[in-house]
């Protein structure tokens, strides 16, 4: 993570200066030249036209020349430019600030559903005269992540704009590095690993017991905040050996509660440093969202550095304390990981670089914390919504496991109706619902329309796909795709759609880059459901303020029309004014 007393908008505007300067300097030198030549004075005002007119007239040369070496190279491909979105200004700049301001109320992909719907799945914004392609077609995406998997890249748009927080990690690294990275931790997510719950257990006991006080008290929960804390407890601790313990901080109350303590707790560094940290990754896609002039937003100062600084403060004592303990004992086989052992353990055995260790450990960390959070959140949310499926995955959990004894890693893998509503919860709210990856080379891509020529992809572009827009598409998921239904995990539906195309569902992403953490997702969120249901036996949601969402979404269509909380988007999805619920805990007689 670089830091840097100059802000990235000072740097980006030092960089542009050239692009200004250099076309500028070379009309004067030509003009001066041609008027010397030919024995002519050169009066100021033309200089200063030509001065002010060389870098409009240059940029609008640059934009002209790319747009007719396009069409040359797609037609040299056989193939066709990406439908591009049409605004009425230049640059699209009226499609730029629509998008701006829905982006507050809008439902989550709205207004680029709006686009496919006219252009199909696969779009070109094209912002500012820049490429920006999004796709919701399995093919291309599967071209992405897996077929033509060297070709794509996160890239160093990508990587500026992350950099100040995930540093070289392997969620923004490529090649050699993102290589290392991942050798390094796939080690530790072996299944003797990911199969051991006392950690899940521990601190799911402080989750529940925090939950029930509330619920005597009368009052509800914000779960996604209390969600989130147990999963950044049991990463920390699963990956650290030592626990952040941000359950340990007052619990959020709801607006009207007579005790209100929403703002973070000034003396909890755990707090703060939860806090923080998911103020970096808004900052982080805020970024990638606007594109590669995002550094003029962030002229006086970087974004991130005030959240990085309290991140580093919690984070550099633990793992400068590993890097210690290290010095000072005996040598060991760095092939093999003593039970024990931690990430850190592992990483601090493999390397002395504390940058790498540094940027691994908050890489994983981000991935150990918010998507299991985004999906327990989501799948409180549906049960909550449908009760009829909340009851009859009560019934798999009482059957197989009781309401009193902690699942085993042997009881999740025999239960099909926990796995159905997981999965079912990952289609409709995927924890990561936008990714992103630029191209190497020129390349074209199958086109979604029969009978029509390849879709041109020119080099260097950046490349959105949205797992979470092509898990709801009814052509491939059938007419009920906006639905709910654990049901099509186990019914003939699965036949007809997912096993004829299986790149319609990518939760964890696909091909090289999968997740490596997938099973221990599967394992902790499997281990927090049966955990709750066996101590609640009914969620209601209590909708605050915030969560609501603005009642003109019941005239929209689709689950715009239905939903009863804001999702929305950093790096991984989450309910915009918390998801606040109260529950039903298990009566004395039901537990005997």
């Amino acid at each position: 993570m670089s830091r840097s007393w100059v802000s990235p908008g000072v740097a980006y505007l030092s960089r542009g200066l050239l692009s200004v300067v250099v076309p500028a300097a070379s009309a004067v030198i030509i003009v001066v030249r041609l008027a010397s030549l030919k024995g002519v004075r050169v009066s100021p005002w033309l200089m200063s036209a030509v001065v002010l007119g060389a870098a409009p007239l240059g940029f609008a040369a640059y934009i002209l020349a790319d747009e007719i070496s396009q069409q040359r190279k797609a037609k040299r491909l056989g193939a066709r430019l990406i439908p591009r979105v049409k605004g009425k200004w230049p640059g699209n700049l009226d499609k730029i600030v629509t998008m701006v301001m829905k982006t507050e109320n809008e439902y989550l992909g709205r207004p680029i559903e709006d686009e496919i719907k006219v252009l199909g799945p696969t779009i070109n914004f094209r912002f500012f005269w820049e490429d920006l392609i999004l796709t919701t077609e399995p093919q291309h995406i599967k071209t992405i992540l897996a077929t033509d998997f060297d070709n794509y890249v996160k890239g160093a748009k990508f990587r500026e704009a992350a950099d100040s927080v995930l540093g070289t990690g392997v969620f923004n690294s490529d090649g050699e590095i993102w290589k290392l990275h991942r050798t390094m931790t796939r080690p530790f997510f072996t299944h003797d690993r990911i199969g051991h719950f006392e950690i899940f257990d521990r601190h799911a006991d402080h989750a529940i017991g925090l939950a029930k006080e509330r619920f005597r008290a009368g009052l509800a929960i914000d779960f996604q905040d209390l969600i989130s804390r147990f999963t950044l407890d049991s990463a920390s601790e699963f990956l650290f050996g030592h626990c952040i313990d941000t359950l340990s901080a007052g619990l959020p109350y709801p607006h009207d509660a007579p005790e209100s303590t929403n703002t973070i707790q000034g003396d909890n560094a755990a707090a703060a440093f939860a806090h923080a940290f998911s103020q970096a990754q808004q900052t982080i896609n805020r970024r990638v969202s606007i594109g590669q002039t995002w550094p003029l937003v962030e002229i006086l100062a970087d974004s991130t550095a005030q959240h990085m600084k309290v991140v580093d403060a919690f984070l550099d004592p633990i793992l400068k304390d590993a890097l210690e303990k290290r010095r000072t004992t005996v040598e060991f086989d760095k092939t093999e990981l003593a039970d024990d052992q931690t990430l850190v353990d592992h990483l601090v055995n493999l390397t002395s670089d504390f940058k790498i260790i540094k940027d691994e450990t908050l890489n994983i960390l981000l991935a150990g914390r918010d998507t299991t959070a985004s999906t327990l959140t989501s799948a409180m949310y549906l049960l909550a919504m449908h009760p009829e499926f909340l009851a009859r995955l009560r019934e798999e959990i009482i059957s197989k496991v009781g309401l009193t004894r902690r699942p085993t890693y042997d009881d999740i893998k025999e239960m099909k109706y926990l796995k159905a509503v997981l999965n079912e919860t990952l289609r409709l709210f995927p924890a990561v619902p936008f990714d992103v990856r630029e191209n190497l080379h020129d390349t074209t891509w199958v086109s979604p329309e029969q009978g029509k020529k390849p879709l041109f992809i020119p080099q260097g572009t950046t490349l959105s796909y949205s797992v979470f827009l092509m898990h709801r598409r009814t052509d491939l998921w059938g007419p009920d795709a906006l639905e709910f239904d654990p049901d099509r995990w186990l019914d003939e539906r699965v036949k007809k759609y997912l096993i004829p195309n299986p790149f319609i569902f990518l939760p964890f992403n696909a091909g090289p880059r999968i997740c490596l953490g997938q099973q221990f997702a599967y394992n902790e969120m499997s281990f927090m459901i049966i955990r709750l249901l066996q101590n609640f036996s009914a969620i209601t949601l209590i909708p605050e303020p915030a969560m609501n969402p603005p009642a003109w979404w019941a005239e929209k269509g689709g689950r715009q029309a239905i939903e009863k909380f804001r999702p929305r988007n950093h790096l991984t999805l989450y309910a915009m004014g918390g998801m606040w619920v109260k529950m039903e805990a298990v009566d004395d007689v039901e537990v005997i």
